[in-house]
């Protein structure tokens, strides 16, 4: 089955992302790519499937509304670190698959990440129904249901804007109906090939990698998703 995916990628370097771009435009189940950018005017387009989208947050309730506004395919990829992702071979296509099962909602992945040009496996762990954590590991890729991912922005969109958490109180909404599945295959690789102080990234990356984003929301008395209410986490 062709173009079942719409990507969304923090765009870093050219010479980075293009290596990326390149590997998911290979699969055919590949739709569409958007670069997530603080300045589309400084970038050219690298292919005809993928469009800049400028001021975008994961963190931001907007940024989850924008993806689902631009998704016309049944499954939604983030990737939500700047460093060059390397899908292994057949690597979409398998979590596609596991994804088409009727009780799972988002699906990820063991992994490898290279640092310094050495490569080291990155096993994740089984996601457990009803946790609240907000550092859990997924992983930098998820592939979404975009018909779950939706009914479970809906539920969010009760609660004020949020800010800094976005993405994890949409993924603890998806919990309550849907399986996370994690796979236990090493199906990509991550590539720390950039190495700038974390203050030259962009302010999007910074506030990806800060890990500061579910207390900065909860300082501002946004309440939390949990199982079976709405509630202030002190």
């Amino acid at each position: 089955m062709n173009n079942q995916v719409t990507c969304f990628l923090l765009y870093g370097s050219d010479n980075q992302q293009n290596k990326t771009i390149k590997g998911l435009t290979e699969s055919s189940r590949t739709d569409q790519i958007f670069l997530l950018t603080d300045h589309p005017e400084d970038n050219d387009i690298p292919t005809e499937k993928c469009h800049f989208l400028p001021s975008f947050s994961f963190q931001h309730t907007e940024g989850i509304r924008q993806m689902l506004a631009l998704t016309r395919t049944p499954y939604l990829l983030i990737y939500i670190k700047p460093h060059t992702l390397d899908m292994g071979y057949m690597a979409l296509e398998r979590m596609c698959d596991y994804l088409a099962a009727p009780e799972s909602g988002m699906v990820y992945a063991d992994h490898y990440q290279v640092t310094e040009g050495v490569r080291k496996p990155h096993p994740v762990i089984d996601y457990q129904p009803g946790s609240v954590r907000d550092d859990f590991d997924f992983g930098s890729v998820l592939l979404f249901k975009t018909a779950a991912l939706q009914e479970a922005f809906d539920t969010i969109t009760h609660q004020p804007e949020y800010q800094y958490s976005a993405l994890y109180a949409v993924r603890l909404a998806l919990s309550q109906k849907y399986e996370l599945t994690h796979i236990r295959e090493f199906l990509y690789t991550e590539i720390e090939e950039d190495t700038r102080l974390s203050g030259e990234l962009s302010d999007a990356h910074k506030e990806l990698l800060s890990g500061e984003q579910l207390p900065l929301d909860l300082a501002t008395g946004v309440n939390v998703y949990r199982p079976g209410a709405w509630t202030t986490l002190q």
